[in-house]
């Protein structure tokens, strides 16, 4: 006789967090273009600056009493810092030299993979069956995503635009692994003990704290206007602030690698709004590659069927559920408050 088999919970409201992020972070793009006279590295530096330092506030109290245990972490605390600090520099300036769809697709596209070497070498972690073929369906989503959006963008054929894409596309890169860093050390440090509040608020508190400067440099055109001004404060108060406040929430119960694949949904929901939007065609080509992203997060997100193992002995087959991915974070010591 067989024991009546039990479905699984998938990765629940830790993929959901995550996914509502995604959806935050994917009007970025399409938030820029009311303000084109602000350079991408002050669009940059507001963003993550301002957001950055507006979660260290939100945690103050949890980065005091976590104190001792940040101070030990002082290495990877620092890391992860840098990685806020250079991927908003990386990122927005990829999208202003290759275009907003291209330069969203490359950085966000290239996480996965960057996050999934850095768990392997860091943490030597496998990655399961289920996280691969995920992850090659969202990669080839993007991919299509960005065949399509460069189709649309003209055909400029001179040195500077050549030069200037490939430029975009190696800044791109730049963002992809700058994004993994600081989620992989925002997820390190919640997995050592430390409430995923004040893991995000030190990490992006010092992130935020270097992108001053830049801020400083570069951010006399936010304040010319009440529209720049606008764009500036939605784009620190709702996609980084509140973004990262869920992608915390999300890292403190999911993998860094299943964060980041994902995070895929970025370049779809800025596709999209550039339809709705700014008036952008989106050929069936763009098309094709929303519904692969789609399909993969349905990959991610589906709750996992159970195997059958025999038992030894004759006795009747069990079912145990299949290992989707790897292991979550050890819970937070107990009477620590985290969200």
């Amino acid at each position: 006789m067989t024991r009546p088999a039990r479905r699984t919970a998938g990765p629940g409201l830790g993929a959901l967090a995550v996914l509502l992020a995604s959806v935050l972070w994917g009007t970025t793009g399409t938030a820029a273009t009311f303000a084109p006279q602000v350079g991408p590295l002050a669009i940059g530096a507001a963003a993550m600056g301002l957001g950055g330092l507006l979660q260290a506030l939100l945690a103050g109290r949890g980065i005091a009493r976590g104190r001792a245990e940040l101070r030990a972490q002082w290495r990877i605390v620092l890391v992860g810092g840098a990685g806020v600090a250079l991927y908003p520099l990386a990122f927005y300036t990829s999208m202003h030299l290759a275009g907003v769809a291209v330069g969203t697709v490359v950085s966000i596209g290239s996480a996965p993979l960057a996050s999934a070497l850095i768990e392997r070498l860091a943490d030597g972690r496998r990655l399961s069956r289920r996280w691969m073929a995920g992850a090659a369906l969202g990669l080839a989503g993007t991919v299509l995503l960005c065949a399509a959006e460069a189709a649309q963008a003209g055909t400029g054929t001179g040195a500077g635009s050549v030069r200037q894409t490939v430029v975009g596309v190696g800044l791109g890169l730049v963002a992809g692994v700058t994004y993994a860093v600081y989620a992989w050390a925002a997820h390190r440090l919640i997995t050592r003990g430390i409430t995923s509040r004040a893991a995000m608020g030190a990490v992006f508190g010092l992130g935020g704290l270097m992108l001053v400067p830049v801020l400083l440099a570069t951010g006399a055109p936010l304040v010319a206007s009440w529209t720049n001004a606008g764009v500036g404060l939605y784009m620190a108060l709702v996609p980084m602030f509140t973004g990262y406040v869920l992608f915390g929430f999300g890292l403190s119960r999911i993998p860094v690698s299943t964060a980041t694949t994902l995070s895929l949904l970025e370049p779809a929901v800025a596709a999209v709004f550039a339809v709705l939007v700014v008036g952008e065609h989106l050929p069936a080509l763009g098309w094709t590659g929303i519904a692969l992203v789609i399909a993969c997060l349905g990959v991610l997100t589906a709750p996992a069927r159970p195997v059958r193992v025999r038992a030894r002995g004759g006795a009747a087959p069990v079912s145990r559920p299949r290992a989707t991915a790897p292991a979550r974070p050890a819970p937070t010591p107990p009477g620590t408050p985290d969200w």
